[in-house]
């Protein structure tokens, strides 16, 4: 097979040995500084010197699906058409779940690297993402959430849950991205593919912050798995979707601004629409609340920059671009965003009505994503980066160009 390809006008090299990069979901980077301080990922620790730690900024939104495409396919959203978690589909006029392939618009690494021959293989946490993750995929591809339906005409493989001596992990637990990390080393072993993804859950970072046992024993088993996958002779590259912040006021109450509501009692109940894109299946965990809303702008009679003034002068929003500016500024398709985009600040979330949204789950202070504060992701390889200019603005969507064409 040939040794490189092309994908998103970017080239990769086909692995010479198994290559495995890690998303982990919500990795605000203090949570591995405080692991390897509490001397809870000697693996990790390691890697300054043995290996390679940097950052990189991740997209905008920082939301889960537009990041794990963005990731896959090398390339920000603009080319690949997956803005966020959840849309409004001007053409339907309907509220959509981001999760169909048929969003998708340009093919992924890792179905053009099984397409040159390489053998190739994901496990993700959530089942929403297989779907997207796999698209037109000839390997192994499947979700922890739903690993007792797994088969190997359908997934590329079977008995997935005895081989790894685990249950079905509640999606509302830890247990499902240990899965995730159980399940890629023992295809590691087992069938020893060239190319592997493994993509986690951010449960455990939307209920405890960095440094809390909770957390250090999360990265402690993610540090576990990580040195077993090392050992077994993988080049790893780890990087995440986005952040977490902590989104509450001194004494852990959540800072919400309800956009809808304020611009319903400005404008009327007719005037504006508000979509969240951290929308999806899972929401008791953040309540469907996070720190980026797109407004569509739904009457005529009041202009577009008067709405933007009124909610740029609300306390806690960060900024507000209209669509133009949002498409240019964060590579993102100008066709599924709102007419307006506005942006939290670090401690801020945005919601649509204050009666859309459930907060009975949200059992511990509240901590999201979805702005500017948690752009900002961790780059770690277990070997030493060659070839890369200082000044290059790194991204979580360039892992696999660095795992495949620029380690030593």
């Amino acid at each position: 097979m040939s040794r490189k390809i092309e994908v998103n006008n970017r080239t990769y090299s086909i692995p010479s040995q198994p290559t495995i990069v890690v998303c982990v979901d919500g990795c605000e980077q203090d949570y591995v500084n405080q692991a390897i301080l509490a001397g809870k990922a000697p693996f990790l620790a390691s890697l300054r010197s043995s290996g390679t730690v940097l950052a990189g900024d991740c997209v905008v939104p920082s939301f889960t699906n537009p990041n794990n495409l963005s990731i896959v396919t090398g390339a920000p959203p603009s080319v690949h058409g997956i803005c966020g978690n959840f849309f409004f589909d001007e053409e339907t006029q309907t509220e959509v779940l981001m999760n169909d392939p048929r969003y998708l618009r340009a093919p992924t690494i890792l179905a053009e690297m099984a397409r040159a021959g390489a053998s190739v293989a994901v496990v993700t946490a959530k089942d929403k993402l297989r779907s997207l993750l796999g698209h037109r995929l000839e390997g192994i591809c499947f979700s922890a959430e739903k690993a007792d339906q797994v088969t190997r005409q359908q997934h590329g493989i079977d008995d997935i849950l005895a081989r790894v001596g685990m249950p079905v992990p509640s999606v509302y637990s830890a247990e499902l991205s240990e899965f995730v990390f159980a399940a890629g080393l023992s295809i590691l072993r087992e069938e020893r593919p060239d190319l592997m993804y493994l993509s986690t859950t951010d449960y455990v970072q939307h209920k405890h912050a960095p440094g809390t046992p909770e957390a250090n024993a999360f990265y402690a088993m993610m540090d576990h798995y990580l040195q077993r996958l090392h050992d077994e002779g993988a080049v790893l590259g780890v990087t995440a979707d986005h952040g977490m912040n902590a989104k509450t006021d001194a004494i852990g109450r959540p800072n919400i601004v309800f956009l809808q509501d304020r611009l319903d009692e400005q404008y009327g109940a007719q005037a504006t629409r508000v979509i969240l894109p951290i929308t999806d299946p899972y929401v008791v965990h953040h309540g469907a609340l996070g720190s980026y809303a797109t407004v569509y702008l739904r009457d005529g009679n009041v202009s577009g920059r008067e709405i933007m003034a009124f909610i740029a002068a609300i306390d806690g929003v960060e900024a507000v671009l209209t669509r133009a500016e949002a498409s240019e500024r964060f590579e993102l398709p100008s066709d599924r965003i709102g007419d307006i985009v506005v942006l939290g600040e670090r401690l801020t979330v945005l919601g649509s009505a204050a009666d859309k949204h459930d907060l009975s789950g949200l059992t511990v202070p509240l901590r999201s994503h979805g702005g500017l504060s948690e752009q900002k992701v961790p780059l770690i390889f277990n070997r030493k980066l060659r070839d890369i200019a200082g000044t290059r603005r790194l991204r979580n969507f360039d892992v696999f160009d660095l795992a495949l064409n620029h380690l030593a």
